[in-house]
């Protein structure tokens, strides 16, 4: 159940944040610029690139290289396929993860590492491995770890992550705003360098003062009833999160959200695109999931039953380029079967500023859901 009271007790709010969710989101924009200067202090701005790599490979554990590579694949488009190492091993657990470049790979390609560890004896080696091969390797993690020292040996670029003092206090959460973006803008000022997408300077300090514009309307001080975060939270207490994406940068966004309110929240939640997430999911919008599906007994005594759970769609769309959408079929399809919906668009704004606001309030939204269920 969640605790409404909680949310507008910026107090309580701080108290039940023992892993610094809050002040990870709450700093997203601080953090950006942080890595943006050590990107451009590790020399990424003075590369001379020979050409875009053939293909970029990116390895790293849990939620957050997952999310980092699944944007950089959409905003890189066709112009060269970004490939997720997938490890493999008995446990997520540092030294039991293994990654293996696959036999295609050489000197005309790419590796990039992202880890907020840097101890994963595995990532060290496929360094190793990838240099002997002739592959280019870059690195984003912790400062004086195993891994930097091995993307040195391997005469490669290695990045230190932007970290946060609260960051060593608790266990980070692979799904933690501060983590994605720490890691995520070493990565877009090297691709932007090489011609592989665009995200020079000033897009991401237009980036980081997006961020901190979320931050002003979804922090703890700001009331459920303005604040689209907390009310996002709120609407989705006793809900199966459908989450609908529209355009091709939401994608990512709504993928994440899916991961967060897993990780963190302990919440399922379905993701699909449009228009195609209409025929994906028609058949549960009728089913017993639906909104208007009522139990057998209507007039039975339901005091001491859980709430039923039953499906919300979150609609998310960053404003399609051709002027087609597919925003009223989905709206007609949810209220057709008595299903609320929620939607965010962000403000107008470039690419990267659009994307990070829906990355953004549903990250807050993550984050109040798991504090205000006590997750």
């Amino acid at each position: 159940m969640l605790d409404e009271s909680l949310l507008d007790t910026p107090e309580a709010l701080a108290e039940a944040d023992r892993r610094g969710l809050l002040r990870g989101a709450a700093e997203a924009g601080a953090r950006v610029r942080t890595a943006a200067r050590h990107a451009a202090e590790a020399g990424i701005g003075g590369l001379k690139p020979d050409g875009r790599p053939r293909a970029v490979l990116i390895a790293g554990p849990g939620a957050a290289a997952t999310h980092t590579a699944d944007l950089l694949g959409t905003l890189a488009g066709a112009g060269s396929p970004v490939v997720r190492l997938a490890p493999v091993g008995v446990a997520p657990a540092a030294g039991a993860l293994r990654w293996e470049l696959p036999g295609w790979a050489g000197s005309l390609d790419l590796l990039l590492i992202a880890t907020p560890d840097g101890s994963e004896p595995s990532l060290s080696l496929l360094a190793d491995q990838a240099y002997r091969r002739g592959c280019s390797v870059a690195a984003v993690a912790p400062a004086a770890t195993p891994l930097a020292e091995a993307v040195d040996g391997a005469h490669g670029m290695f990045v230190p992550m932007a970290t946060a003092p609260y960051d060593h206090e608790e266990p980070l959460a692979a799904s933690s705003p501060g983590v994605f973006w720490a890691l995520l803008t070493p990565l877009l000022a090297l691709l932007d360098r090489i011609g592989l997408l665009s995200a020079p300077p000033d897009a991401v300090e237009k980036v980081a003062d997006r961020l901190d514009h979320v931050a002003e309307r979804c922090g703890p001080a700001i009331a459920t009833y303005s604040n689209p975060a907390k009310t996002l939270a709120s609407e989705l207490a006793d809900a199966l999160p459908v989450l609908w994406t529209e355009g091709v940068s939401s994608g990512p966004a709504g993928r994440r959200f899916a991961a967060a309110l897993a990780e963190l929240a302990g919440r399922p939640a379905l993701v699909a695109e449009l228009p195609e997430a209409v025929a994906a999911h028609s058949a549960l919008l009728a089913g017993p999931l639906a909104a208007s599906a009522d139990p057998d007994d209507f007039f039975r005594d339901r005091v001491d039953e859980a709430p039923a759970l039953h499906a919300r769609v979150v609609l998310l769309r960053d404003r399609p380029l051709s002027g087609l959408s597919a925003a009223p079929t989905a709206r007609d399809a949810a209220l057709g079967h008595d299903t609320p919906i929620s939607e965010l668009e962000p403000e107008a704004g470039g690419e990267l500023e659009t994307l990070a606001e829906l990355i953004a309030v549903t990250d807050f939204a993550a984050v109040y859901l798991a504090l205000a269920s006590r997750a």
